[in-house]
């Protein structure tokens, strides 16, 4: 057996009683797991199964090329994120982003930290903590843009400079960026509620540059909704 902790992704229903989880594991990255009898009436561990909930999970070791199946399956501590329908709003979305751009990550604690410390945040009713979030994933992914000088951000080429490229790139926007990825304490800048929607935009704008395949999560629109 092997000893595994992670955030789970996304999960797919399969046959009466089963389940294929995708996880983001601290101890092998994105893992995909069979899991028996999750759905079957006695079950109660089936409420186990929500979008970044951090779990306990035994899979078996054999070196078999297909999927790993879980024997065992426990929370490793419960949230009350869950709650809070802003909050819920976000896990919801944030999976579904993760869920797209980890599928080829190895091993990376520093990620699998700040998935925690964005949680926290969360719980917290930080609910610009996902803006935060996204732009420190880029950081670590070593595509974040340049500190250079200049008022606008070129999301193409990733640097600041003294002519506005996109309308979303505009001074406000670029000043925020900034001030994001030179902070120490990042989740600690105020992000005004009427700017909130023009710079996830302009995320998932810079997201499309500089990460292959990307796609806008399906569930742009509810957060967007649910924040206006």
């Amino acid at each position: 057996m092997i000893s595994q902790n992670g955030f789970l992704l996304s999960y797919i229903k399969y046959g009466e009683n089963d389940a294929v989880l995708h996880c983001f594991t601290e101890e092998d990255g994105f893992q995909t797991y069979f899991l028996k009898g999750i759905y079957s009436k006695k079950n109660k561990k089936k409420a186990f199964l929500i979008p970044l909930n951090k779990l306990h999970f035994l899979v078996n070791s054999g070196k078999s090329s297909g999927i790993q199946t879980v024997s065992k399956l426990e929370i490793v501590e419960a949230n009350d994120v869950y709650t809070d329908i802003k909050a819920n709003t976000v896990i919801f979305f944030i999976a579904d982003f993760l869920n797209q751009i980890l599928r080829n990550e190895n091993k990376n604690p520093n990620l699998f930290q700040i998935i925690d410390e964005f949680i926290f945040e969360l719980g917290q009713q930080n609910y610009r903590s996902h803006l935060i979030f996204l732009v420190k994933i880029l950081k670590i992914q070593g595509v974040a843009p340049l500190l250079t000088e200049g008022n606008y951000l070129n999301a193409e080429t990733g640097t600041f400079s003294n002519e506005g490229s996109h309308h979303l790139f505009d001074s406000e926007n670029s000043l925020l960026w900034k001030l994001i990825l030179s902070s120490q304490n990042p989740y600690e800048i105020k992000i005004p509620q009427v700017m909130r929607k023009s710079f996830l935009d302009s995320l998932l704008v810079y997201y499309h540059y500089h990460i292959t395949d990307f796609k806008t999560p399906n569930s742009l629109e509810v957060i967007q909704q649910i924040f206006e």
